[in-house]
């Protein structure tokens, strides 16, 4: 069998067998790709800890017919490690996983831009330096977008004409003006709206100095628009804690 190396995220991981388990990978070259790891439930395994969800490994695998095998795992990030101690930090990386797999829907078809976008998102999440809810809400906006469904947040998503609106149609592809605003559009504040584009283009300064109730009120744009495309919700979602 053909064996090959690429980096990548663990997404999820679930038992087979007494000692296995089959590991979902986000890999940088190979896009997603399932894998067992042998052996690494017993207590003497080499490489365990290190295939956890969000932790960020360089791997050896041997391509199988179904499923890969997993034959080296070196730590390139322990992010999955930092993120299981703080209960806020570890849902937000769970609703970015599940993200991330559901975005990848086809298996080993590359998807590059994302996969850097998760890498750059649990680093973030990890290190602390934003509230996770904004970190998570950033990634979300921008893996839409990269996976082509981005959210209109300037001009009207119907007739382009310029903002700022307070209605959003997540059917409609973003915020609409008044004259296109469909039947189901929702009432938003245009500080949410902009609070949505400090995350997309990354204006932390902006983003940070908003308050909870603002926070709120854009994570639910995000929420409703996400799972609008990927046509369920995320299991990952409920168990969210949010300022």
């Amino acid at each position: 069998m053909p064996v090959y190396r690429d980096e990548g995220v663990v997404l999820r991981t679930m038992p087979l067998g007494e000692a296995d388990r089959i590991i979902t990978l986000f890999t940088r070259r190979n896009g997603r790709v399932r894998a067992v790891a042998k052996g690494v439930r017993r207590t003497s395994s080499r490489f365990g800890a290190r295939l956890e969800p969000a932790m960020y490994v360089d791997l050896q695998l041997h391509q199988g017919r179904s499923l890969d095998t997993v034959t080296q795992a070196d730590l390139l990030g322990s992010y999955g490690a930092v993120l299981a101690v703080d209960y806020a930090r570890h849902t937000a990386a769970a609703v970015m996983l599940e993200t991330a797999e559901r975005l990848t829907s086809e298996e080993r078809e590359p998807a590059l831009r994302l996969f850097l976008l998760l890498v750059g998102g649990l680093r973030t999440l990890a290190s602390g330096e934003h509230p996770p809810g904004l970190v998570m809400d950033a990634f979300l906006l921008r893996a839409l977008s990269v996976s082509g469904y981005g959210m209109a947040l300037d001009d009207c998503a119907r007739c382009g004409e310029p903002g700022p609106h307070p209605s959003v149609s997540v059917a409609g592809g973003g915020v609409v003006c008044p004259r296109c605003r469909p039947h189901g559009a929702a009432s938003v504040s245009v500080i949410a709206v902009q609070l949505l584009a400090d995350l997309l283009h990354g204006d932390w300064a902006e983003a940070e100095a908003t308050d909870a109730r603002t926070r709120r009120e854009a994570a639910g744009i995000v929420a409703a628009y996400l799972q609008w495309h990927l046509e369920r919700g995320l299991r990952a979602l409920p168990h969210l804690e949010r300022a």
